[in-house]
Parts: C-alpha cells; structure tokens; sequence
C-alpha cells in the first residue's frame, strides 16, 4: 500500500516493519472512529507502547511518523466535517 503524505509517499512493504504496519493496521480503524484528536493520540500511544501481540514498544521510526502526522490530518479534517 502506498500512502501519500505532504512530503513523501511511503510505501508500508517496503519502507515500514511488519510491527509498524501492525500498528497503522489499528489507527486505520481509529482515525474512522476517534471521537477527538487527543483520542487518536491516545490511541496512537497505545498501540506504540503494546506493539505487536503485546511484543513491547515499538519505535517511532521517521516513516511511521509521517504516516501518523497523515492520519492525524485525516482525523481533524473527519471532525472538522462533522462540526459543519
């Protein structure tokens, strides 16, 4: 899958772990469903903390972190929708 950000399009087989794809296969879900921004981050930080299968922390690598800013753009931009 590629997902485009403002600066760089990320391609998640390629350029992310499987434990980070683990993570964005979770905010995918969030960023449809967060009832806030300060929800999704919640969230964001949990899944980092958890991992994969409770396998332990995942580090935020600058890709991933591109992709959450992208997600966190998608999600202020659903509720920002939603408001109007």
């Amino acid at each position: 899958m590629i997902i485009q950000t403002n600066s760089k399009d990320i391609d998640t087989e390629r350029d992310l772990t499987p434990e980070e794809r683990h993570i964005l296969q979770k905010l995918f879900c969030w960023r449809a469903i967060a009832e806030s921004m300060e929800e999704f981050r919640e969230k964001t930080k949990l899944a980092l903390e958890t991992g994969w299968n409770n396998s332990g922390p995942v580090r935020e690598t600058a890709n991933l972190k591109l992709v959450i800013r992208q997600l966190e753009e998608e999600v202020r931009q659903r509720l920002k929708d939603n408001k109007t």
